[in-house]
């Protein structure tokens, strides 16, 4: 009994706008809790369902930003298709709100040439982070390169849970505090 219990939390998975994240995930060798999921919309739209993990669940926002720590951050887009070109623009409306941006403007960059020439309904892009290596960015499961050190990580965090995320619902969501 207590076998299946088990392996029945080991595959549950949080759900929201049709997209199931599962709970936990496994980055560079560290077990890492879903810590919340929420939903990107704009303009009425639906845009992507993201999911924060890190090894233990805090509704503490600048917590997860500022802790050297494995940590998840994926994007599961919903919209039927989404052009690099609009991609990049929407990174660059997140990134504009970041005033400390400009010593990593060389990061900014490598980041936006990583991007696909398209994301559409059910891709996947995933920023993972490993203390002592960096920030890896993933397109559908595939590394698409690093950023060294521990800066760049917590800008993405800061974008989506800090003072200007792209919606307040968002962050909510990935804070643990329902969907957002």
């Amino acid at each position: 009994m207590l076998l299946l219990l088990a392996l029945a939390s080991h595959l549950s998975a949080a759900t929201l706008a049709g997209v199931s994240l599962p709970d936990a995930v496994a980055v560079g060798g560290a077990d890492l809790t879903l810590n919340g999921i929420g939903l990107r919309e704009k303009y009425y739209l639906d845009i992507y369902v993201a999911g924060l993990y890190v090894p233990s669940r805090t509704p503490d926002a600048t917590s997860i930003i500022e802790s050297d720590v494995p940590k998840r951050i994926v994007l599961q887009f919903v919209y039927p298709e989404i052009p690099r070109e609009r991609l990049i623009a929407s990174f660059d409306e997140d990134f504009g709100k970041m005033k400390e941006l400009a010593a990593l403007q060389g990061s900014v960059d490598q980041l936006k040439s990583w991007m696909p020439a398209k994301v559409v309904a059910g891709d996947q892009l995933t920023y993972d982070y490993v203390p002592g290596k960096g920030m890896s960015m993933l397109y559908n499961g595939q590394t698409l390169g690093t950023i060294p050190g521990s800066a760049f990580m917590k800008v993405i965090c800061t974008i989506y849970l800090g003072p200007n995320p792209p919606t307040a619902a968002l962050k909510k969501g990935l804070l643990g505090g329902g969907p957002g």
